[in-house]
């Protein structure tokens, strides 16, 4: 058993100075003073918060390992805060078999320091063509089905996976990206800015009509859809329309989507898929999720090489890491700075929210008998991003150098300490 005292509690929607006794299973009691003979954690002005919960993660593992591998991913998901993730499959070889998905959980078992939950693809190789085995890796508890990085092009395709993943009950999470909107080398949100840097523009339409064929089946198959990294007004309004007309839908937004827009961007560590969009699609996105029609956050974790990044924008990869910074500056920026949300609304996006949709029982609260997965968390004083202090492979960050508040310093995933900030 372990026992955190001194320390400013998020508990039952409020803060307060509660001990919290538990130990690799559980919470176990929860009070104002508790007194026990087993090791104390004092975690005098510091707050204690849920683990988070990610929903987008990639690991890079197996397959890609000089960009990330599962043991740094989920470390730096430790030092950011992270207590859980989803690993997205777009990976060498892809996990959609339950063979591949077999030997791919027992990497997972061996080298993750956070409780890591990986997605099966919804087609074979990610090519879009055939839908791959959802029911044999369902039966090794995978419940969670991407071809994230792709849009699946064939609507016939689409509605036979949705069809069969109504029957399994397990859920279908869609990156659409229609390619026919996107030309080559386009890298940035099609703008005036875009055309002013000499960069090929990727309009909303890019997303959003993909988005739009698929909720229109979700709509009629009862399947559990989620769209991943919503980026624009249009694909706002149609999730919109698709919750009231019944569909069972639900969707992230992710923390540089929320913070950043297209004038923003200065260079290839500004470039992601699906772009920043413009100051409109970024107060669409935080009036959207503040309204419920975008469910939580998320991070997209995507790290990549030096070389990588170290390109022209059309030949650079896209994408950016963020498990170390998301929620740091999402605290900045909209509890501490404008005061636009509560602390308490940012963890459950964070974590309460994502937990329940993607069906994590006893997660992303503080309760007794719930996962004894907790942060302790520094909300008070200043500090410096600094990417050559990640314990992330990928460095490709846009807010290297920012003033943040909210240092995770400790992060405890299933009752132990996995990570916990060195003394300088």
């Amino acid at each position: 058993m372990r026992l955190i005292r001194n320390g400013t509690v998020l508990y039952k929607g409020s803060l307060q100075k509660k001990d919290i006794l538990f130990d690799e299973n559980a919470i176990l009691q929860i009070a104002d003073q508790i007194d026990a003979d087993c090791e104390v954690i004092d975690a005098s002005g510091l707050y204690v918060l849920p683990g988070l919960v990610d929903v987008h993660v990639h690991l890079r593992e197996p397959g890609f390992e000089k960009k990330e591998t599962i043991r740094t991913g989920t470390t730096a998901a430790a030092a950011g805060g992270f207590t859980s993730i989803f690993a997205m499959p777009n990976l060498n070889p892809y996990p959609d078999n339950a063979e591949t998905m077999k030997e791919y959980l027992a990497l997972i078992a061996r080298e993750s320091v956070v409780h890591t939950y990986p997605y099966g693809t919804i087609t074979c190789g990610e090519k879009g063509q055939n839908v791959s085995d959802l029911a044999g890796m369902k039966e090794l508890g995978i419940r969670w089905f991407s071809d994230d990085g792709v849009g699946v092009a064939d609507e016939a395709v689409m509605k036979e996976a949705m069809e069969k993943a109504a029957s399994l009950n397990v859920m279908i999470a869609c990156h659409t990206e229609d390619m026919n909107y996107r030309k080559p080398g386009a890298s940035v949100h099609e703008s005036p800015y875009a055309e002013k840097n000499g960069w090929k523009g990727i309009p909303s339409a890019c997303e959003s009509e993909q988005l739009k064929r698929d909720l229109m089946i979700a709509c009629t198959v009862p399947v559990k859809y989620h769209g991943c990294h919503i980026s624009a007004k249009e694909s706002v309004e149609a999730l919109r329309d698709a919750k009231k007309n019944g569909a069972d839908a639900s969707a992230e937004v992710t923390a540089h989507h929320l913070l950043l827009e297209d004038k923003d961007v200065k260079g290839t560590n500004w470039k992601m898929n699906p772009p920043l969009r413009s100051h409109e699609d970024r107060l669409a996105l935080i009036e959207a999720l503040e309204d419920g029609t975008l469910d939580f956050i998320a991070s997209d974790h995507a790290p990549h090489t030096k070389e990588d990044k170290e390109k022209p924008m059309a030949e650079a990869a896209f994408g950016i890491v963020s498990l170390e910074t998301s929620f740091a500056m999402l605290y900045t920026e909209f509890v501490k700075k404008t005061g636009r949300w509560t602390l308490p609304q940012l963890v459950s996006w964070m974590s309460e929210k994502p937990a329940a949709r993607f069906g994590l029982e006893k997660t992303g609260k503080i309760e007794e008998g719930w996962q004894p997965d907790l942060i302790l968390a520094d909300l008070d004083n200043p500090f410096v991003i600094s990417a050559e202090k990640f314990y992330s492979k990928g460095k490709n960050t846009p807010f290297d150098g920012e003033t943040a508040y909210g240092r995770v310093k400790e992060t405890i995933c299933g009752g132990r300490t996995v990570w916990k900030e060195k003394q300088e």
